[in-house]
């Protein structure tokens, strides 16, 4: 028998790496490398796991922060099956410990503002 793979999408952790912060500072880049995406699909990529991606979109993302693939995109063994939460058939909260760690500790800057 064959093992499952899945995958895990690093891309809000990569670009907050490199200070982006907001799904908003990808777009005009996306747009430089000839990929229009709404400000919908955009967010969509950054903040959750996408099962279809684009050779163009996810070649435009590598060159964008400057990563090979294997740093955006990390080959995992799949879990079993997930459990369903009661309410709204969602996947269920992850244990603690396990939680997506988000940008972790990786913070933008506060922003000063000086009276004119």
């Amino acid at each position: 028998m064959t093992a499952k793979l899945d995958y895990k999408w690093h891309l809000r952790e990569l670009m907050a790496v490199r200070g982006m912060f907001s799904t908003t500072d990808l777009r005009p880049l996306l747009a430089e490398r000839g990929v229009s995406l709404s400000a919908s699909q955009t967010y969509r990529l950054v903040t959750e796991k996408p099962e279809r991606l684009s050779m163009k979109t996810l070649m435009a993302l590598l060159d964008i922060l400057g990563c090979r693939i294997e740093e955006l995109i990390e080959p995992v063994a799949a879990q079993g099956r997930q459990r369903r939460a009661a309410s709204g058939g969602l996947p269920a909260d992850p244990a603690p410990g396990s939680a997506d760690p988000g940008v972790g500790s990786l913070r933008p800057r506060r922003a000063r503002v000086l009276p004119q």
